[in-house]
């Protein structure tokens, strides 16, 4: 199985949960450092809805101007266009595979898609 991670090695949770699919000898997993190669607007809504979340769900309020900035109650359209313009502001760690996306926060999370 293969598996994505849009990953912060900067985060403890990102790369706890790197970890956890490292471990697992039938994942081939594709690490993609989010803040040097951002997904695409229309990637990442894509992963909002695979995941069955609104982007303002996975948007990343610790450490950023989100809350200030009025995003968090925002709609898709803005969020997904702040998150695009600053890719910080999109909560981590994403992961993908063929069962679905999840937002691995707390890292247990990816086992429901492995």
């Amino acid at each position: 199985m293969k598996a994505t991670i849009w990953h912060n090695p900067k985060c403890g949770t990102s790369r706890n949960t790197l970890a956890m699919l490292q471990e697992r000898d039938e994942v081939e997993v594709e690490v993609i450092e989010y803040l040097k190669a951002p997904p695409d607007r229309d990637k990442l809504a894509q992963l909002y809805r695979d995941a069955g979340i609104a982007p303002r769900n996975g948007l990343r309020t610790r450490g950023t101007d989100a809350e200030e900035r009025g995003l968090t109650e925002a709609d898709d359209d803005a969020v997904l266009d702040a998150m695009v313009a600053e890719p910080i502001l999109i909560n981590r760690p994403l992961v993908e595979t063929e069962k679905g996306v999840r937002l691995c926060r707390p890292k247990e999370t990816v086992e429901e898609i492995l």
